[in-house]
């Protein structure tokens, strides 16, 4: 008897995703190089591309909430750690000096669903595959936030529109 994919997961046809399945059988791998990199490289490139598709899309009250508070990201199966921080423009690569406000880690078929909206931040949470530690508040809001926002668009010729408000 075939067991049945978990209700609450959803996951992604390899035939839409082919990149996915070569990332996971490269990921043992690539751990033991990506873990040795300096947090800045990826993290300015994560900063640039969540700036140019993210960031528009988030409300401006929610902006300023956001604006000033370290987030680490953890893809725990490629073993990167990036730190990030919003401010007025965007976002930038934190300084190992600020203090870290919330830590987020998951692997990277995790952090991919979540972007593209294949899973919600509560699912991914209940089923532990995606941790958040630190400022529970401020945890919250970034939660909030990614469900209100809803998946990245990544292709290069949609400009993202910017919400009016955020309920």
């Amino acid at each position: 008897m075939m067991n049945a994919p978990h209700p609450t997961q959803n996951p992604a046809p390899t035939a839409q995703r082919p990149w996915l399945v070569t990332l996971q059988r490269l990921g043992p791998w690539l751990s033991p190089v990506l873990s040795r990199l300096p947090v800045q490289p990826p993290s300015i490139v994560l900063a640039r591309l969540l700036t140019e598709r993210w960031w528009p899309q988030v409300p401006l009250p929610v902006r300023a909430e956001l604006c000033g508070r370290r987030v680490d990201v953890v893809v725990r199966d490629l073993g990167l750690r990036l730190r990030l921080c919003a401010e007025g423009r965007g976002l930038r690569t934190a300084m190992a000096q600020e203090p870290m406000a919330v830590c987020i880690q998951a692997d990277a078929r995790a952090f991919l669903d979540l972007l593209e909206g294949r899973e919600d931040p509560d699912t991914l949470f209940f089923e532990r595959r995606l941790v958040m530690e630190g400022d529970t508040a401020f945890a919250l809001l970034l939660k909030n936030t990614l469900d209100a926002v809803g998946p990245v668009t990544w292709q290069p010729w949609r400009t993202p529109q910017p919400p009016s408000s955020m309920a």
